[in-house]
């Protein structure tokens, strides 16, 4: 058992990524997102908040969704409460982020204050996608470092030169971060299931995002792994049931059975047993047919 132990251990490292694989990856997703502070700048700036407040909101709150959701709000004349509200719905997501990531990374207790600041959409994902913790660990804090560096140094920017860039949206920044999580999302609905669970949560984020606060169809939406889970669930264990039944007892599925109430997977076992392991002998398969 040891033996066996040691060697699913080696068989597990040897699947390890090179670091420069994981590297390159993280690099890849940190520079792509960061870009999009630009548009937070811009926006920030645009919505009348300050060049200390823009900078300070990317410093200290470092989640896109949440930092667009407020500006956005502003902008449009909202409640400054209202939009913090709406803020902060946007960013509990991440708290969930948090416990899976803290036993992936398995970091040491003083480090996780300061990881904490990094646990965001793009660093989850990056993390997700790698098979071992030492890969996880180097994905979590090159995305981190990479973003956190970028995003700031961007809002910076963006704020500085918003009367110069003008609408963001006639750029295209504000699509930047959407997009790439997306990206990374895609390759990871294998299953049916998992691209039923993205699709009714699409589903329910489109449709209330009208009629609900800011922030609350993305909570909503996350209804939509238990409902997909547990439908699955139900339609498995009827199909198992109906598998196992025969006609005279809850009605078994038709065709699975013949005129004697015993199933055909009953019938070639029958089969099996008496032909052995070399074929069949003195005609014992038509005999049974009979």
């Amino acid at each position: 058992m040891a033996q066996q132990t040691a060697l699913a251990d080696l068989t597990a490292d040897g699947a390890d990524k090179p670091d420069r694989t994981v590297v390159r990856d993280a690099l890849g997703v940190g520079v792509a997102v960061g870009l999009s502070g630009f548009a937070f700048g811009v926006t920030s700036a645009g919505s009348g908040l300050g060049l200390l407040q823009t900078c300070a909101l990317s410093l200290l709150v470092f989640t896109g969704a949440s930092q667009f959701a407020l500006v956005g709000a502003l902008a449009a004349g909202g409640n400054p409460f209202t939009a913090a509200a709406g803020a902060f719905f946007l960013g509990v997501r991440n708290a969930f982020y948090g416990l899976r990531l803290s036993q992936l990374l398995a970091l040491p207790r003083a480090v996780r204050p300061f990881a904490a600041q990094w646990v965001i959409d793009e660093t989850a994902a990056v993390t997700l996608a790698q098979p071992t913790r030492r890969a996880r660990r180097i994905g979590f804090t090159v995305t981190g470092l990479t973003l956190y560096a970028l995003w700031n140094l961007t809002t910076l920017l963006g704020a500085l030169g918003a009367k110069a860039i003008g609408d963001t949206r006639a750029w295209g920044l504000d699509a930047a971060g959407p997009a790439v999580f997306l990206a990374l999302l895609a390759p990871m609905l294998r299953t049916t299931s998992e691209r039923a669970v993205a699709g009714l949560a699409v589903l329910l984020g489109l449709g209330l995002l009208p009629v609900l606060p800011a922030g609350v169809p993305v909570l909503v939406a996350a209804l939509a792994a238990p409902v997909a889970l547990v439908a699955e669930g139900l339609r498995e264990g009827r199909g198992r049931q109906g598998v196992r039944r025969g006609p005279g007892r809850t009605g078994g599925p038709a065709g699975l059975t013949g005129s004697d109430g015993v199933t055909r997977v009953d019938r070639m076992d029958r089969v099996d047993r008496i032909n052995g392991a070399d074929g069949p002998e003195d005609g014992a398969v038509a005999e049974e047919d009979r």
